[in-house]
């Protein structure tokens, strides 16, 4: 099924890409009912492909907006707080 399961992630991401673009969120459910007329397998493969890509955007947005609200109230830069940095080495010398 990696044909399969390649196919469906590719296809339920552009189509979660383009519901952005065209500020169109049932377009993704519309592909889905086209996929399945075909393919039902196919279909719960991008179905899934779908699910997981949205709820990871939203979990981003709140990722985003805890560590932008955290880096305004800590005096931090929009760049937020920098990389992290070994203190181990420097605490060995």
């Amino acid at each position: 099924m990696g044909l399969a399961n390649d196919l469906a992630e590719q296809l339920a991401l552009d189509a979660c890409n383009a519901a952005l673009e065209l500020g169109d969120e049932t377009l993704p459910e519309t592909i889905a009912q086209v996929v399945g007329a075909s393919s039902p397998t196919t279909e719960e493969l991008y179905r899934t492909a779908v699910r997981v890509i949205q709820a990871e955007r939203r979990a981003r947005k709140v990722l985003e907006e805890r560590m932008n609200a955290a880096g305004k109230s800590a005096g931090l830069d929009d760049n937020g707080p920098g990389p992290i940095s070994d203190t181990t080495a420097e605490s060995a010398e």
